[in-house]
């Protein structure tokens, strides 16, 4: 049984409380290792430890820090399979998914390496008689990512880079169910030259995240999770006196217009409803045809691509198109709420609730499900699954398809799926959600954009990576100045004498 550990000053550290967590193999349903928990006096070691190496690291030159960015970005490339594999082993996800985990995060560090230009300030000379101005941007000091478990490489990176590439320390905590990855990347920084300190992998459960949270030194927390606990995070952090930028949950919503393309519509459905599982926060959980017709149509074209699904642990081969959930707690959730779609009326068309593939029986596996004739009143509508299950929402009208939309609590992305540019810009324009996608299923911004929710999906100013993230990790400083006249008559030709 593998012992997992800590990352403090750039070194593997083992717990010191005797209490642990198991990380399972999802495939199996077998323990394959155990974390420690972190007690609140190794949280505040570890914190103190990251207040003393953040003085000089904040001191760097930006482009020094910058070129750590550039070879963390070089050795991420190098490492991509063995990183792939950390995330797939504890996880669950097919290789070509995770190596897109990892592939996401490395793009919010490519763009880190532009941290120069990013944290320059402003000036103005003469903005008064003799009076000048300019900004700077400062680092924090010590910050604290909170990290879920369904991406274990692409969410610690989207909030260390920014953090370190702004001049900060780190305190990272991640999904005690999958932390491998975040150790892996641990390493590899401290390869690329970071200063040991800098950033501390600390372990923990709910009792090191209040930690976090009540510290004094730890100036921002950003958090990606459900929405409640973003909530709670969001609202003990601010009384605090922190900054904090809290992701949630989300039921994301696809319209699908009679004049869209409906065989490319079904492709994006399938992908973007059952990739990773349904484990993804901008997954498409909602499918809102627009008349019967097109509904009909949609069914007709889900169905059998729904049954080529190749579903199984990421060891099978390439081809696998998602594997198992993360716990057997969240299996027994999702094949608990496809029960409840089918007692309140639901027509349940595909149903994997009893999904078994030989030799994995013990396994978190849930088979594809795709409900028909869902409202807005069932368990299964209200409530993010998080599992391989399609919702299909009928509308009779756009107007219909977008109040549904906009009356839903999550605001995280939607799509429209239309040939009509009118209609989409109209949608664009004017639905309250985060992230939209015109003819796109999952519109995760590039990453020198920034990622963000509305409604319940998120709480704070500042979205996640790109030019807002270097917002979110530094203060901004503004100087007035005025130098009162000393302008010299004539040259000085010998060494002035020092009073």
């Amino acid at each position: 049984m593998q012992e997992l550990t800590h990352w403090i000053n750039g070194k593997h550290v083992k717990g010191t409380t005797g209490r642990f967590t198991d990380v399972f193999n999802p495939a199996t349903g077998e323990v394959q290792a155990k974390v420690p928990l972190a007690s609140v006096a190794e949280l505040g070691a570890a914190v103190e430890d990251a207040a003393k190496a953040q003085i000089a690291w904040g001191a760097t030159n930006p482009q020094r820090r910058a070129r750590v960015m550039m070879k963390f970005a070089a050795l991420i490339n190098e490492n991509m399979d063995k990183l792939a594999e950390a995330v797939s082993r504890e996880h669950g996800k097919t290789l070509p998914d995770a190596r897109g985990d990892v592939q996401r995060g490395l793009e919010v560090v490519e763009v880190c390496m532009g941290a120069p230009t990013l944290l320059k300030g402003e000036y103005m000379n003469d903005g008064g008689p003799g009076i000048d101005l300019f900004s700077m941007r400062q680092p924090l000091g010590v910050v604290a990512g909170i990290t879920p478990f369904n991406f274990p490489a692409m969410i610690p990176l989207w909030k260390m880079a920014p953090a370190l590439a702004s001049g900060n320390a780190m305190i990272l905590k991640p999904s005690e169910r999958c932390p491998s990855t975040s150790l892996l990347l641990a390493e590899l920084l401290q390869e690329a030259g970071l200063p040991d300190g800098v950033l501390q992998v600390v372990n923990g459960d709910k009792e090191v995240v209040d930690a976090i949270l009540d510290h004094e030194t730890i100036q921002a927390v950003g958090f990606v999770g459900s929405t409640p606990i973003a909530q709670y995070i969001y609202g003990r952090a601010a009384s605090n006196g922190k900054r904090a930028q809290c992701f949630g949950g989300a039921k994301n919503h696809m319209i699908i217009m009679p004049d869209a393309d409906l065989d490319k519509a079904a492709d994006a459905l399938v992908g973007a409803g059952f990739g990773a599982a349904g484990e993804r926060c901008m997954a498409i959980s909602v499918a809102v045809p627009v008349g019967d017709k097109t509904a009909d149509a949609l069914i007709e074209r889900l169905v059998p691509r729904i049954e080529k699904l190749k579903v199984g642990p990421y060891t099978a081969g390439e081809d696998v198109d998602y594997g198992p959930l993360i716990t057997r707690a969240s299996q027994e959730r999702v094949k608990g709420l496809i029960a409840s779609g089918v007692e309140q009326g639901a027509t349940l068309v595909t149903d994997g609730r009893d999904f078994s593939l030989q030799g994995y029986e013990n396994g978190f596996f849930v088979g594809p499900t795709l409900f028909d004739n869902v409202t807005a009143e069932m368990d299964i509508y209200k409530e993010e699954i998080f599992g391989p299950v399609l919702s299909q929402v009928r509308a009779k009208t756009y107007e219909d398809a977008l109040k549904l939309t906009m009356d839903n609590p999550y605001g995280n992305g939607t799509a429209i799926f239309t040939a009509d540019g009118d209609t989409a810009r109209d949608f664009a324009s004017r639905v309250n959600v985060g992230m939209v996608g015109i003819n796109f299923p999952i519109p995760v911004p590039l990453s020198y954009f920034s990622f963000g929710g509305w409604k319940k999906s998120a709480f704070g100013d500042l979205n996640q990576y790109g030019p807002d993230a270097f917002r979110f990790y530094t203060k901004t400083k503004t100087v007035t100045a005025r130098w009162f006249s000393g302008i010299k008559e004539g040259g000085e030709f010998a060494f002035k004498a020092m009073d």
